[in-house]
């Protein structure tokens, strides 16, 4: 029988390509610089890189073809997260054999949010494997958690393990429900001859999970590191073969954390889940355009509310921006939350399309509460927020808004219009402007809430500043 040798490969950290020689450019993605020399250790016997891989679920591959009339579409099972804002991201709960990665910032509250979330499921048992914390860091945080909630889970189980063999024995001998792996970064195989992080360690070890999940039916929950650049540490291979792909963003200076999906085989990627730090762990957050708008503006010039849709889910936001004269000669141009270029263009078709004059302005532009919004149907609230504080007249604190703005100064329909005056209307305010080109096909005569359509900023701001 001829003898396994280790082999030397090429991977690129772009897309996880692997060639048997080096080339400046990949052949797969067309990225420059990315090819990466691993080691790939041979196995000390044919079969024992299998039956590590197999040793949690002892299954066989069932490999035979099926007809496709045949196969059972019903509905995947799902397990109650116990966490609404979880749950709904993912598609109505966690799907048994999935394997679901969550990544974020350091410190952003990611494995606060699943320790926090595994501790309230009940009738399932937890496997919950550190490769970072100690035992006794996992219990100091748990305790913190335990005092927004009790925990309701006997069976979760911590294990502070980085080798991917030692944790297969574990799950076979304790049979969990649910895995957690955190994080997927630091764990490693024995075969994999490089250090725990490599491109080639990372591919392997959550190809090998991905294998024990599909084979036992166990879902396995991944935390992930980023890099600078935002995106999840190790080959982009990684995103590929996983499930679903949660991003957790937020900033660590503000109390809001977003959780939003990237990838999701068993639900919509439209979704969105938003939640507020505390000291004893992350907080639901059910209706944000309560905790988003504040009445401490009242009466001051520069804000306006916007009716912004994020995924499906819609909310209200304040939008907030001071204009004031050049000192330094050259006008300042900054914006938070928003995208500064596009504020430039709204900045653009204020001038030449409205007549005002704002050259020799600073423009400074904040969504309130930290938010990053990303939604055109936004440009009307901003534009109105600026115009504002340059003519120095509040807006009506009853009055929001929502339309996209195009060059030529006519106000686009926006999506979900129906939604975003419900949301209006039950927050209390009386009038909503909307496109014009939105009321065909509106159902009138939504209680409690003024409809204005119109067709061109000019309209609007005859409705607002009179």
């Amino acid at each position: 029988m001829a003898t396994i040798k280790d082999r030397t490969v090429f991977v690129c950290s772009e897309c996880g390509f692997d060639a048997p020689k080096w080339s400046g450019k990949c052949p797969s993605c067309g990225r420059w610089n990315t090819m990466k020399e691993m080691t790939v250790k041979a196995p000390t016997s044919q079969m024992e890189s299998v039956s590590a891989r197999k040793s949690a679920s002892g299954k066989t591959d069932d490999s035979r073809a099926h007809v496709l009339s045949e196969i059972n579409s019903q509905e995947e099972p799902r397990i109650d997260m116990l966490d609404d804002e979880l749950n709904r991201v993912l598609g109505g709960g966690l799907v048994p054999g999935s394997i679901v990665l969550l990544g974020g910032e350091p410190g952003i509250g990611k494995s606060t949010l699943i320790l926090q979330t595994v501790m309230q499921i009940e009738g399932q048992k937890v496997l919950y494997v550190s490769g970072e914390e100690s035992a006794r860091q996992i219990k100091m945080r748990a305790d913190r958690l335990s005092q927004n909630a009790q925990s309701k889970n006997n069976d979760l189980l911590v294990l502070c393990e980085t080798s991917l063999e030692k944790i297969y024995t574990q799950i076979k001998e304790v049979q969990p429900t649910i895995v957690v792996i955190d994080s997927i970064q630091t764990i490693s195989s024995e075969y994999v001859d490089s250090s725990a992080g490599s491109l080639t360690q990372v591919r392997e070890c959550a190809a090998s999970l991905l294998k024990f999940a599909k084979e036992s039916g166990t879902p396995v929950l991944l935390i992930g590191h980023i890099t600078k650049d935002g995106t999840i540490a190790g080959p982009k291979i990684l995103e590929h073969i996983v499930d679903a792909v949660l991003q957790f963003e937020g900033d660590q200076h503000y109390l809001y954390r977003i959780l939003r999906p990237i990838k999701n085989r068993f639900g919509s990627t439209s979704e969105l889940g938003i939640y507020e730090m505390r000291e004893n762990g992350l907080r639901q957050v059910s209706n944000p355009s309560e905790l988003l708008l504040t009445d401490s503006h009242q009466g001051m010039s520069g804000v306006s509310i916007a009716c912004t849709i994020e995924g499906v889910r819609p909310f209200l936001i304040e939008v907030q921006a001071l204009a004031s004269t050049a000192v330094y000669g050259t006008p300042q141009r900054s914006a938070i939350g928003f995208d500064v270029r596009r504020m430039n263009m709204l900045l653009a078709v204020l001038e030449k399309r409205a007549g005002f004059k704002l050259g020799q302005k600073d423009v400074f532009l904040n969504i309130a509460g930290g938010l990053k919004v990303s939604d055109p149907a936004n440009d009307l609230a901003v534009i109105s927020a600026i115009l504002s504080s340059s003519l120095d007249i509040a807006i009506d604190r009853t009055v929001c808004m929502t339309g996209e703005i195009g060059l030529s100064g006519e106000i686009r329909p926006v999506s979900r219009i129906e939604q975003r005056i419900a949301e209006a209307g039950k927050l209390g305010f009386e009038r909503i402007i909307i496109p014009s080109s939105n009321m065909h096909g509106l159902k009138t005569g939504k209680p409690g809430i003024g409809i204005f359509p119109v067709n061109k900023v000019e309209e609007a701001f005859r409705q607002l500043f009179g």
